[in-house]
């Protein structure tokens, strides 16, 4: 990802996400060197992942695969990468959160080897939620 993908990026976010990140978010995150991979069909941005590596750990902190592209492997193949990439630094643990109503996402992580390991409260925008309330994340983590 380079600041020119951010465009079509922040695009997919929107479509993706019930809370996007904004544009500075993922400058930041250009900016402090984080591994930032935009995948594409046809020239079109139709995913991306960001991880941040520090310590012997990771986090994957998005990942992100358009409506119209889910369920086709992609959000794992980004995943796999990810991994990839900090396993070439000598990472030996990874950390994600995840949203605890998105049982597609908890399913692919745990098919890939990620273990709950336990729940911040709150932790999400609840913005589909009438009372404004929020949304807890499962933390899990993985072994590499």
């Amino acid at each position: 990802m380079t600041d020119a993908d951010l465009a079509a990026v922040l695009s997919a976010e929107r479509a993706s996400h019930l809370a996007p990140w904004s544009e500075a978010i993922f400058r930041d995150c250009l900016r402090a060197g984080y591994c930032c991979l935009v995948a594409e069909r046809a020239g079109e941005a139709i995913g991306h992942a960001v991880m941040s590596v520090a310590a012997g750990e990771c986090h994957v902190l998005n990942l992100c695969v358009v409506p119209q592209a889910q369920g086709r492997g992609l959000g794992r193949r980004l995943l796999r990468r990810l991994l990839a990439l900090a396993r070439r630094r000598d990472v030996d643990t990874a950390f994600l959160e995840v949203r605890a109503s998105n049982r597609r996402a908890i399913a692919l992580y745990r098919s890939e080897g990620f273990d709950e390991i336990g729940l911040r409260k709150d932790y999400y925008p609840g913005v589909d939620r009438k009372d404004g309330g929020r949304e807890d994340a499962l933390m899990m983590a993985r072994a590499l």
